[in-house]
């Protein structure tokens, strides 16, 4: 989707800037071409092959894609998400830690050699894991979902719910707790972040979703609001910051994603925020359309404005339109919506 057509989209329906996706979700060895829609899980393969363990992405890469980008107008924001080939140890803790904690020191450096102002992760073992499609908008529109979380457990050889080794022995993840998650987290930001803070490049942390306790039998670390408070004192500075996802954080058991978008905001920790929007919690939830669901966004916005909120504001999910062009009709429904709002504070 990194095309000039589609950032001249972009520009057309009012974006100043992009958040891009490097990692091929739909890279699956029975559908080689690509999708718009989020990726839900597809049986034992979960969300597809992760990429090349041996092709990290190089800073004249990245700044080709930039200028590419600055081209039609738009300012490249952020790179989101590292892809698992190339740090599965890292989050499982396994024989090969060190040298893909030097993957992902490299890759921070390349994205500050190439202009990239931010990084976001997710820091989880089972990922986005459990999630289903369906008519669950307005009229029917198609979205996605959960309908109870998703216990089955990992198969060795996957990590994020994406394959890292197609040919890893018969067997599953050995259980691990919490307070093991919780440590290994801290050893990946007390040896990145300074590389960090070094590149000009801030971490962005994804709050887990599904927002449940464990997941596929794994533990989760920000399941709850609270938690992200944790991560950001571990190691504070200014590039350990959070991918703020207000549709993640509203379908958390505990909490007020009120109380937690002043929280963070008035810290000044949010590097950027996903703006949508969802019906339920934990364990049964729908994203829908950005005006329909549970989440008074005019509130969230006048909170981010108080607080001096400056970032990027993104609708990373939406409902597909019924229509030739679904999810750019989607998308261009919620960035006007967005925008409307924008111009209602300023006045």
């Amino acid at each position: 989707m990194l095309t000039p057509a589609n950032y001249r989209f972009a520009k057309q329906i009012g974006c100043s800037h992009v958040v891009i996706h490097l990692v091929d979700y739909f890279r699956k060895p029975e559908q080689a071409s690509g999708a718009d829609n989020q990726p839900v899980d597809s049986g034992p393969g979960g969300w597809g092959i992760a990429g090349d363990p041996d092709a990290l992405w190089t800073a004249e890469e990245l700044r080709d894609i930039r200028r590419q980008i600055e081209v039609e107008g738009l300012r490249l924001e952020a790179i989101e998400n590292f892809d698992p080939a190339h740090w599965y140890d890292v989050l499982l803790d396994g024989p090969r830690r060190t040298s893909h904690m030097e993957n992902l020191k490299r890759l921070v450096r390349n994205v500050g050699a190439a202009g990239i102002p931010i990084m976001g992760y997710n820091f989880s073992i089972a990922g986005v894991a459990g999630r289903v499609s369906g008519p669950f908008a307005r009229g029917g529109a198609d979205s996605v979902g959960v309908d109870g979380v998703d216990q089955t457990p990992v198969p060795a050889g996957m990590v994020w719910n994406m394959v890292y080794d197609r040919y890893a022995k018969q067997g599953t993840l050995a259980p691990i707790s919490h307070e093991e998650l919780w440590r290994r987290l801290a050893r990946f930001l007390e040896e990145l972040v300074p590389v960090a803070e070094e590149a000009s490049v801030i971490l962005a942390a994804h709050p887990d979703d599904p927002p449940a306790e464990t997941v596929r039998g794994t533990p989760r670390l920000v399941y709850q609001p609270r938690m992200y408070q944790r991560l950001l004192d571990l190691k504070p500075s200014r590039s350990n910051a959070l991918e703020f996802c207000v549709g993640t954080i509203a379908e958390m058991t505990d909490g007020d994603v009120y109380k937690a978008t002043e929280q963070y905001s008035a810290q000044g920790k949010l590097a950027y925020v996903h703006l949508r929007n969802v019906k339920g919690k934990i364990p049964r939830y729908h994203e829908v359309f950005i005006d329909e669901g549970d989440i008074d966004v005019p509130r969230i916005m006048r909170i981010l404005k108080r607080n001096g909120y400056a970032g990027v504001l993104i609708p990373d999910h939406t409902p597909m339109v019924e229509c030739s062009a679904p999810w750019h009709a989607g998308m261009a429904y919620a960035v006007g919506y967005m925008r409307a709002l924008l111009q209602t504070l300023e006045q």
